[in-house]
């Protein structure tokens, strides 16, 4: 099979959370071991970082690649889902995944796939440890997909895991309560392995210091070594300045980031909790090293979509954030927006509870409704009806382009467009 061949089994004959939802997702590690042992146990030979979360944990991802690129350490970043190309999904230091490399795994292992039948996460996961194996990689940063202690990532054994927001999603998979969802994530807690918490929240601590005691891994609340403080010219700048000051030593560190957002500070704060770690475990990184990785996380591992600017005049800015918890990051930027009208491209999915985040978008801005192209994206009529009880409005559109193209020629040049409400809306609209 060639590259677009072997893309069109990948999504034609395996089940995609993505696609379909709930169907896709496999409730235990089967697949994944047995595919392990296909392929020679490729998670046994890499050295991983495992992150797990219901918010934050692409953007940890990605802001750690960039560090431990800047450090010169080769590394792998595998996170989900994609945006435009399938080989957004596994990248090493920055690069996407060979075309020819995943052309030939797919081919040579149909037969076994066949057999096995694994989801497309299974599959991919597999995939992203053998890539990770043959390009030799220094070390290797691994983002859950769903969960924790069942989500097919879990068969490896890292040098150090993070947990960063827990928040109400996929309840319906994980758990309907926040303990319930912490002690899914929990799962990635592994015997004398250092885990940090990137957010400490009271009422689930305990759920992590168990875990942690239980398998003797000592746990580090990030919060308690680093205090992070931003600063930014305006909530819709390319950068934000940010110190951090360590409160175990008393150093400091200033430097840019151009990841955006009030939400980052958390991140951060675990990120540099994981660097002090690695420095303990021989990774050697220097705080130019975080510098630079910091000011560069969009060029070095190409993330897009957490609170994006595609354009200027008007603006025009996208973010993923689906769930209730992420939503409440983002949406005070939009509500609290002065220089002129507020517009919102607006697409979820169909099972995502959207009448617990529905009133938190802003009543005095115009909705263009619109569907993702995917079998999950939610009906445009039923999202404009649910809308209407929580009085915003607006008009239903063929395409999140389309909406997005209306929402252009209706705009001013000072007017705010946000575009968002689920990953696959975000995609449709992004380079």
């Amino acid at each position: 099979m060639n590259y677009a061949e072997t893309i069109a089994y990948l999504q034609s004959a395996l089940p995609m959370f993505h696609r379909i939802g709930p169907a896709a997702y496999k409730a235990n590690l089967d697949n994944t071991y047995a595919l392990m042992e296909l392929l020679n146990n490729p998670h046994q030979k890499i050295k991983c970082i495992h992150i797990a979360g219901t918010n934050g944990k692409g953007s940890t991802s990605n802001i750690l690649a960039s560090i431990l690129q800047e450090a010169g350490f080769k590394t792998g970043l595998y996170t989900s889902p994609h945006l435009k190309d399938f080989r957004e999904r596994i990248r090493v230091n920055g690069e996407m995944a060979n075309e020819e490399w995943i052309a030939d795994f797919v081919t040579n292992y149909k037969g076994d796939f066949d057999k096995i039948q694994p989801s497309f996460f299974e599959m991919t996961t597999a995939m992203a440890f053998a890539y990770f194996d043959a390009m030799q990689t220094d070390i290797n940063i691994i983002e859950t997909g769903l969960g924790g202690r069942l989500d097919s990532t879990n068969v490896i054994h890292p040098i150090v895991s993070i947990i960063t927001n827990i928040g109400y999603d996929h309840m319906n998979l994980l758990g309907d309560t926040l303990p319930k969802i912490a002690g899914e994530k929990a799962g990635i807690i592994k015997q004398n392995t250092p885990i940090i918490i990137s957010e400490y929240q009271d009422n689930i601590a305990t759920i992590f210091t168990n875990k942690a005691n239980e398998y003797n891994a000592p746990i580090i609340f990030a919060n308690d070594v680093w205090e992070i403080s931003t600063q930014s010219t305006s909530d819709f700048s390319d950068t934000m300045m940010v110190d951090a000051s360590n409160k175990s030593n008393e150093s400091k560190l200033n430097f840019e980031c151009n990841l955006t957002g009030p939400y980052q500070t958390k991140n951060i704060a675990g990120v540099l909790a994981c660097i002090d770690e690695l420095n303990k475990h021989d990774f050697i990184i220097s705080d130019l090293n975080i510098k630079a990785g910091m000011q560069n996380i969009k060029r070095n591992t190409g993330f897009k979509g957490r609170w994006y600017k595609l354009q200027e005049n008007p603006l025009v800015m996208c973010d993923t954030a689906h769930n209730k918890d992420g939503l409440q990051q983002v949406l005070p930027l939009i509500s609290n927006y002065s220089n002129g009208n507020v517009r919102i491209v607006l697409g979820m999915v169909d099972d995502k509870d959207i009448t617990s985040v529905l009133p938190l978008f802003p009543i005095n801005a115009q909705y263009y409704f619109c569907k993702a192209d995917i079998p999950r994206g939610l009906d445009a009529q039923i999202l404009q009806e649910k809308a209407s009880e929580f009085n915003l409005q607006g008009n239903i559109y063929n395409s999140v382009q389309d909406a997005l193209q209306n929402a252009i020629k209706d705009a001013s040049t000072n007017d705010l467009i946000f575009v968002g409400g689920s990953t696959f809306t975000v995609a449709e609209i992004i380079d």
